[in-house]
């Protein structure tokens, strides 16, 4: 597998996480209508800035939140006021780092990886990535 398409599995494995980790959250806290709810809920003090969510610790930090897998696998998204989810190239190599099987690839890869994704994935500002709506 060539080095772009590496960096294309590890991109979509990364979406395939943070739906994941919204699907298991939404369960594990009914009242969360989405990801970015954890922000909310943290800075009304009614849960706490890290801890244990279903099958998930959590870190919430700034404008997002890392979360990590009983596996270890980290998947670190920010925050738009609208609830958007929202990643950069240095989360993307750290989620990359943080699999059982660590795949470390370039950034110059994980941006061609990005790129040919579109439509699925956006730049919603430069260096930052959503999925598409």
């Amino acid at each position: 597998m060539g080095r772009v398409a590496a960096a294309q599995d590890l991109v979509l494995g990364y979406v395939r996480a943070l739906n994941a980790i919204d699907d298991a959250m939404g369960v594990a806290v009914p009242s969360l209508e989405r990801l970015a709810d954890v922000l909310g809920l943290a800075r009304s003090r009614r849960i706490s800035r890290s801890g244990h969510i279903g099958t998930y610790s959590y870190t919430v930090h700034g404008a997002g939140c890392r979360f990590t897998s009983g596996n270890g696998t980290e998947v670190d998204v920010d925050f738009e006021a609208d609830g958007s989810e929202d990643f950069d190239l240095w989360r993307l190599r750290w989620y990359g780092l943080s699999l059982s099987d660590p795949l470390d690839v370039t950034d110059q890869d994980l941006q061609s990886a990005v790129r040919s994704l579109h439509p699925l994935l956006d730049e919603v500002r430069p260096g930052w990535f959503a999925v598409a709506r």
